[in-house]
């Protein structure tokens, strides 16, 4: 009988262990995220589901062409995050006219895009403390040249890093 009550409570303790260690990994480490809308098309589908790196912005700050989650700067309504490419960092200058992204006077080079920018927007300087971000479908993304706020760097939950599903699209993100 003593070793059926030993046997039961090693059970217990590893399964409790195993629990409280995945509630940790999710917290602080990597995240699994659904993908709600195709405003990140043709990079990132509605209804893949990543991985989200939630350590790497204590060890660095985002970098221009990472895709990033990110707290909703502006209330729409649902509590949830959202999720775009990195573009402007803090005191760039970012402008989109004659169909392309401007970042401090330079044409970005965006293979990744769904199709050109049908709008103008800007120039506009980014603060000490944000990031201008943009969905690749840009024109139909919800997304900082619509906001009439700034994502501050310290809404910035994660680097999306990975696809784990659909399985025919399993791979890095980028």
């Amino acid at each position: 009988m003593e070793k059926v009550g030993r046997i039961i409570r090693e059970t217990v303790t590893t399964i409790a262990l195993a629990f409280i260690l995945a509630l940790v990994i999710r917290a602080y480490v990597v995240e699994a995220r659904v993908i709600p809308s195709g405003s990140m098309l043709p990079t990132i589908h509605e209804g893949d589901r990543v991985l989200v790196n939630k350590i790497v912005y204590h060890m660095r700050k985002p970098q221009r062409g990472e895709i990033i989650v990110f707290e909703a700067p502006v209330n729409t309504g649902e509590n949830q995050d959202f999720i775009k490419r990195v573009v402007g960092l803090p005191g760039d200058t970012v402008q989109v006219k004659n169909a392309k992204v401007y970042v401090n006077g330079g044409a970005l080079e965006e293979d990744y895009i769904a199709e050109a920018p049908d709008y103008e927007f800007g120039p506009i300087k980014v603060p000490d403390d944000a990031l201008f971000v943009m969905g690749d479908n840009r024109n139909a993304s919800y997304d900082s040249h619509l906001w009439n706020t700034w994502l501050k760097l310290e809404k910035v939950k994660g680097e999306a890093f990975a696809r784990y599903w659909p399985p025919g699209r399993l791979g890095k993100v980028d």
